[in-house]
């Protein structure tokens, strides 16, 4: 979560470096980046600035950064992922709310991170360096170890706390000992 000046600007190093990004600024047409950027801008502003006109510029980036979900179909909460995240695709991708995301998490497409049916509280938390391929489903009060890899289409319904793992399939299960810092 971004505390001050000096957070904000380690998350933009972070998530320019896992996104494999070169150049100062985003080009016109990299979308992901600028919602990245924008999505930084309002944590920062959510938890650093008090005031009416920080209130005015963050009530500005939050639309910005709502007019770029509606293109991408992104659904990524504030405050919700760590450092040097990595959106690998525009395309579906839905995290709740309360769900947390550790450090150095790359996502695909057609990703759901959320609750158990009928709970609104009991939600995932995965670890640093976590690999999610397109069209994983994680859901329920669960928690996932640092360096896992969670394959393509995988169901995600249980805890994995050992760390360094590939994990796949319906309902997912531990398939591999390499983990996801090979695929970051």
């Amino acid at each position: 979560m971004i505390k001050g000046k000096a957070d904000y600007k380690e998350y933009l190093k972070l998530d320019k470096i896992a996104l494999h990004r070169n150049r100062k600024k985003p080009r016109f047409n990299d979308i992901v980046w600028k919602y990245e950027i924008l999505l930084r801008k309002c944590e920062y502003y959510k938890n650093c600035k008090k005031g009416l006109l920080n209130l005015l510029i963050l009530k500005y980036y939050k639309y910005r950064k709502y007019k770029i979900e509606l293109k991408t179909n992104f659904a990524i909460p504030l405050n919700s992922s760590g450092k040097g995240l990595s959106i690998a695709h525009i395309g579906p991708i839905i995290i709740n709310s309360k769900a947390k995301l550790g450090d150095f998490c790359r996502i695909h497409v057609e990703v759901n991170i959320g609750t158990n049916a009928g709970t609104t509280d009991e939600v995932p938390q995965l670890g640093n360096y976590i690999y999610i391929g397109p069209g994983a489903k994680i859901f329920g009060n669960i928690k996932i170890a640092d360096n896992i890899a969670i394959g393509a289409n995988a169901v995600v319904n249980k805890d994995f706390l050992e760390s360094g793992i590939t994990i796949a399939g319906i309902p997912a299960k531990k398939i591999s000992n390499k983990g996801a810092k090979a695929l970051l």
